[in-house]
């Protein structure tokens, strides 16, 4: 079940199959790691998951050094590629570039996985935030 269309794409068709072969759709495994991120953020006090949440948003706001190293880095390269070339040789050039290459995709890959998993967990934590204030002021 391979998809180009991302994440929410393979558990909406995991979560077809499973109705089609009438089985629990809440047993699925994506299903159940949700549950058990919040059952935790549940289980902390509420000024440690605004500390938690606060964190998060600095984490998927951040733009860090993979940024500065998908456009910085290429332009020092291009700045000294003669030099390299006559250092390195030709074909050490392609090598050291596609080396290059593979660390960049595997970086951003990485990154934007890290800013989308820090943008579910600040979701979940608002909700347990705003389902205790809710919670509160019904009370009062």
């Amino acid at each position: 079940m391979f998809s180009f269309r991302g994440d929410a794409h393979r558990v909406y068709l995991k979560l077809q199959k499973a109705v089609y072969k009438k089985e629990a759709v809440l047993q699925m495994k994506e299903l159940k790691e949700i549950e058990e991120i919040i059952r935790f953020y549940h289980s902390l006090e509420s000024s440690a998951l605004r500390l938690i949440f606060y964190r998060m948003v600095k984490e998927k706001n951040g733009s860090g050094f993979i940024l500065i190293f998908v456009t910085s880095f290429p332009w020092l390269l291009l700045m000294f590629s003669k030099q390299i070339t006559d250092i390195l040789g030709s074909l050490l050039w392609v090598i050291f570039g596609l080396v290059y290459l593979l660390i960049l995709t595997i970086s951003v890959i990485l990154h934007f996985s890290e800013k989308a998993w820090a943008a579910f967990h600040m979701e979940i934590i608002q909700d347990v935030l705003t389902e205790r204030k809710n919670k509160e002021s019904s009370i009062e």
